[in-house]
């Protein structure tokens, strides 16, 4: 019987070490990779094609988010399972919408763990229980509105790539780099999305990225 293909995609290495460690015990899983950002992700994708992605949200660059829009649009059959830290409604929604097969919380005992990782291999919805309950209630709600009531659905993916770096302090030159394009190209995708998002200047920018769960206020 065919195991199951884990990548892990974590900007801490000791973290990666763990679940790589906890997982070594678990007869019916192997970890193929180990990504520290969202772009490394995405390459290791399309390179070790993984069953099962576990994958943070705040990481440097492409963030878990980000880097989930570009690997299901790639290889749908990937299931990408986020495990995270954060509760916020707002990054369970955007993930909900972003077609993820699961929401674990790092506090996650390794036997929890290894059951979500098998419940999203077999294409359940996986969903931590301090979070199951407001995740679906939110998503139901939006879920009833207009794709064109939440102004971030309005973007292409890769605006949405663009709108995290640029909120993150990136300059034009960095989110070129990063996204392996050109300093033209990302400065068009930056004139574009602030022009749909009606935004004026890079605070007002920043201030989006915050209320949309996009990025975060570290203490």
């Amino acid at each position: 019987m065919p195991k199951i293909r884990v990548l892990i995609a974590d900007d801490h290495a000791i973290l990666r070490e763990g679940i790589r460690a906890l997982l070594a015990f678990q007869a019916d899983m192997e970890v193929v990779g180990e990504a520290a950002d969202g772009s490394e992700a995405i390459e290791q994708c399309r390179r070790l094609h993984p069953d099962i992605v576990l994958m943070d949200i705040a990481m440097p660059g492409l963030g878990g988010l980000e880097a989930t829009l570009e690997i299901k649009k790639e290889d749908p059959r990937i299931k990408i399972l986020v495990l995270t830290q954060y509760e916020e409604r707002e990054y369970i929604r955007r993930f909900l919408k972003a077609g993820m097969a699961g929401y674990v919380l790092k506090k996650a005992v390794s036997s929890e763990l290894a059951t979500a990782i098998r419940a999203a291999y077999r294409g359940g919805l996986v969903l931590a229980p301090e979070v199951a309950r407001e995740a679906l209630e939110e998503f139901q709600e939006r879920s009833a509105l207009e794709e064109s009531a939440d102004p971030y659905e309005m973007l292409t993916d890769r605006e949405k790539e663009v709108l995290k770096l640029v909120a993150e302090g990136h300059s034009n030159k960095e989110v070129a780099e990063t996204l392996g394009i050109s300093v033209k190209t990302a400065m068009s995708h930056r004139e574009h999305l602030m022009d749909k998002l009606q935004l004026h200047n890079r605070t007002d920018l920043i201030r989006f990225a915050l209320r949309q769960g996009v990025i975060r206020a570290e203490p």
